[in-house]
């Protein structure tokens, strides 16, 4: 059996459930990135963005303007429109959105 050294660790994944049930109820920037993650903790509202919202767990209402909402189950998206005022409600316990924002808002 040979033995390696100075081998370089393998890149490790990053588990975004986990990095947003760190801080319920804030929204947290991934590193070197303009993705956020949030896990719901209550009725939160959304940053002013415009991007795609992904459900990774659980499940959310997004309470839209003009007395509109969105049902977002897990791996379901919705494309918040610029200047959208929404808020998310989690309907399921463990429930984590993925925001993606626009390129043109880094």
């Amino acid at each position: 059996m040979a033995v390696r050294l100075n081998q370089p660790e393998p890149p490790q994944a990053l588990h975004l459930a986990r990095l947003a049930q760190g801080t319920p109820g804030e929204w947290v920037a991934l590193p070197g990135g303009r993705l956020r993650v949030l896990a719901l903790a209550g009725k939160t509202p959304g940053p002013a963005a415009s991007g795609w919202l992904t459900c990774l767990t659980g499940e959310a209402l997004l309470d839209l303007p003009r007395r509109e909402f969105v049902r977002l189950r897990a791996a379901e998206s919705y494309r918040v429109a610029p200047g959208e005022a929404w808020e998310a409600l989690p309907v399921r316990a463990g429930t984590v959105l993925l925001l993606v924002p626009e390129a043109a808002e880094m």
